[in-house]
């Protein structure tokens, strides 16, 4: 892979200016879309302007992942594109045919569950000893991207978000070896500052010291509504459980459901449907 462009994202234009919004915040979709497309079209940003797509779909993505607050919008947006452009390699053939995102599903790496929890999110599993390095760090990461993106199609996924299990059992020292710090933080700012996808929570399991060391690494990258988000179990599935329950959970997390089969989301994405 090609090195990648980081981002100094107090050096992005905003619309806001002396710590107040310029934009307001509706609880009217209509009103937050027609306020989003005049500040596209209005900003100083000329190449976001004539290359964004504005149709209301996209938008609407966009403003969900943000509720609505057309500020906060605009801004993911300049990032969204402008990390995008600038990390090209990454997004490159972003599809099912990719034969690394392939890969990366069958491996769980990630996996979605079949079900949606008790709050409407979306559950995406990672299998972390699954990983056995013959594809890269990117390619779980481009697999997380292609994921997201597809589940994002669904409008109750923008609006209600995501809950992501890692399970680190048995991964061993070795692998963390491939886990530079200029990589972790890439992927950390392109997800919590790019990307139209609101994270829930984020739960570790089975987490030996050198992935909590990994943790520690990242930890400055993260925002604080992010850090309050992360859960570190250990091997303690019955919390895991208080925040995620059972009845949707596969057999290995302790659950209710039968062990997860990757191919089975494998087929639904290949298949181009949908989860409900």
């Amino acid at each position: 892979m090609e090195e990648f462009l980081e981002i100094n994202w107090n050096s992005i234009s905003t619309l806001s200016g002396n710590g107040r919004s310029l934009l307001p915040i509706s609880a009217d979709p209509k009103v937050a879309l027609d306020t989003l497309k005049k500040a596209i079209q209005s900003t100083d940003d000329k190449e976001l302007r004539s290359n964004f797509p504005q149709d209301d779909k996209t938008l609407m993505k966009f403003l969900n992942a943000r509720k609505l607050n057309v500020d906060s919008t605009f801004k993911l947006i300049q990032n969204f594109y402008w990390y995008r452009k600038k990390n090209a390699t990454i997004f490159a053939n972003l599809t099912i045919d990719s034969c690394d995102i392939k890969d990366c599903i069958r491996s769980c790496l990630p996996g979605v569950l079949p079900s949606k929890d008790r709050k409407g999110r979306c559950v995406l599993l990672f299998l972390a000893n699954n990983w056995d390095c013959t594809y890269g760090i990117i390619s779980i990461y481009r697999t997380l991207l292609f994921t997201l993106e597809y589940l994002l199609e669904d409008i109750h996924n923008q609006s209600n978000g995501f809950v992501v299990i890692v399970d680190w059992t048995e991964f061993s020292f070795r692998k963390t070896s491939h886990f530079g710090p200029s990589l972790l933080k890439l992927m950390v700012e392109g997800l919590q500052n790019c990307f139209p996808a609101r994270f829930k929570g984020v739960h570790f399991l089975g987490q030996p010291w050198y992935v909590e060391a990994a943790l520690m690494v990242i930890k400055p990258f993260l925002n604080e509504k992010i850090k309050e988000r992360i859960y570190v179990h250990g091997n303690n599935l019955s919390v895991l459980h208080e925040h995620v329950h059972k009845d949707v959970l596969p057999a290995e997390l302790g659950g209710e459901k039968p062990s997860y089969n990757p191919e089975q989301w494998l087929k639904t994405v290949e298949n181009g449907q949908r989860i409900i």
